[in-house]
């Protein structure tokens, strides 16, 4: 028989008919087995002896016998079938319980605050998960990035990605005691252009405050002399008594409970965002991105802890 080894690898296939009809010891058993006539059988086995290149079992009427390239070769066909079994049962085992890694990507103010407790809770819960979190204010492509799921605080334009609103992001115009005390307390959103304002970098209306108010929707535009790209950055100046800023209730919740910030502008409402958990769209979502959205959706729906204490000062 001549050697045919540069036809490529063995076809799977065969390596399985080679290994059943072995154990079984008889084509006819192993066709049976299979579901496969005996002469299908038998040509696969021809087929894989002719790409190897040499001889794997010795037949008679009696019986089937292996050579020694046939008792070589099945010790690999037997690797690579309890390999592949291995492989089919981890799979179904990541489809029954949450496992394996799971890339999430949050806003860094959200992600400290409130994200990373509830991921421990959630570890606590999935021991078999393992968690990496990118904390990052900019808006990251997903699949490129290779994130299973973000949290994104926004108005979302239309995508190819899922996304499930988890709760409302609430903002509040809010300053420190020793500040109003110095400045006095603006009673209008007119009043903003006469006080230092200070800015988020990232904020989608720029300097232009949006409030809705008796008289309908109106915009103002602010100026001062802080501007930052990071929430507890702009929150601590805040405290400090450096200026007003619009932040969202999530960061600045316990400041208002405890006095730290006072609210302002009662008679009138900010834009409101919304929380949301977004992922790539997929027809087999895997368990632990399921698990994960549901947890959250669990944590923080509804009316979200941090704007239940707050709600009689923000009004």
């Amino acid at each position: 028989m001549e050697t045919n080894s540069g036809n490529g690898l063995p076809r799977l296939d065969d390596m399985v008919l080679f290994a059943r009809v072995v154990e079984a010891q008889s084509f006819s058993t192993a066709a049976r087995e299979l579901g496969m006539s005996k002469s299908a059988v038998s040509k696969g086995i021809s087929r894989l002896e002719e790409r190897l290149g040499v001889r794997l079992l010795h037949r008679t009427t009696r019986r089937l016998s292996l050579s020694e390239a046939g008792r070589t070769f099945y010790g690999y066909c037997r690797q690579a079938l309890e390999a592949a079994q291995a492989g089919e049962e981890e799979v179904t085992r990541l489809q029954e319980e949450p496992r394996g890694v799971l890339k999430v990507n949050a806003p860094v103010s959200f992600g400290s605050l409130h994200l990373a407790p509830a991921i421990s809770r959630f570890l606590a819960l999935h021991p078999d998960v393992h968690v990496d979190m990118t904390v990052d204010d900019r808006v990251v492509d997903l699949v490129e990035a290779g994130f299973d799921v973000a949290v994104r605080i926004a108005e979302l334009p239309e995508s190819s990605l899922v996304a499930r609103r988890l709760a409302p992001a609430r903002h509040v115009v809010c300053a420190a005691p020793e500040y109003l005390e110095r400045q006095g307390e603006p009673r209008s959103p007119a009043d903003l252009v006469r006080h230092n304002c200070l800015t988020y970098a990232y904020a989608s209306h720029g300097p232009e405050w949006p409030f809705d108010g008796p008289n309908g929707p109106e915009t103002v535009r602010v100026a001062g002399n802080l501007q930052v790209n990071h929430g507890d950055a702009l929150r601590s100046a805040a405290v400090s008594g450096l200026g007003i800023a619009l932040l969202p209730t999530f960061i600045v919740g316990e400041d208002l409970c405890h006095g730290r910030l006072r609210a302002l502008l009662p008679g009138y409402r900010t834009r409101e965002l919304s929380i949301y958990v977004v992922y790539p769209e997929r027809r087999h979502l895997p368990v632990k991105v399921r698990a994960f959205v549901d947890f959250l959706a669990e944590t923080f729906g509804g009316r979200p802890y941090w704007d239940r204490e707050v709600h009689r000062e923000t009004g």
